[in-house]
């Protein structure tokens, strides 16, 4: 196998584990649990979840060929108005991660040096991919910590 291969199956694991991690969180969490905030100003785990979706269709949709800020995305509408069921976050997070993951699959030795654009600006993959999990990274550490702390003595460790 290839450095690039071994990379991209790298990658995979690791938003995997995000993608597991968020997915525990939100299985111990009630509708109304899963759009709790502690002050008005603050973002809900279904805040947090409705942006990470928006990020990863515009990021992933199209990956090696089209800018991944997509003239389509209204990122600020992405903290508004957010799910108003579990089963609703569910389904967009599971659309959401189905680009991610169909998007890796799509690259191979022969693409793995094209450069793809995010806001015009060209990246490597690895760049790209490398920002994204750090993206993911923090927001599904958000919906943890904001898990937690709702649930307090009832919350199961992941």
């Amino acid at each position: 196998m290839g450095f690039e291969l071994e990379f991209i199956q790298s990658a995979r694991k690791e938003f995997m584990r995000y993608k597991t991690m968020g997915e525990k969180t939100f299985a111990q969490l009630s509708d109304t649990e899963l759009r709790h905030t502690y002050h008005p100003e603050d973002n809900s785990i279904a805040q947090i979840t409705k942006h990470i979706v928006g990020n990863m269709r515009s990021r992933w949709t199209n990956f090696l060929t089209e800018d991944g800020e997509k003239s389509w995305r209204h990122r600020d509408t992405e903290f508004e108005a957010p799910y108003t069921s579990k089963k609703e976050l569910l389904e967009a997070w599971e659309l959401g991660w189905e680009l991610v993951f169909r998007a890796l699959d799509g690259i191979n030795s022969e693409n793995f040096t094209r450069p793809v654009h995010i806001r015009k600006e060209p990246h490597s993959i690895m760049a790209a991919i490398h920002r994204q999990l750090a993206h993911y990274a923090s927001h599904v550490g958000q919906i943890v910590f904001l898990g937690k702390s709702i649930k307090g003595d009832t919350w199961q460790s992941l």
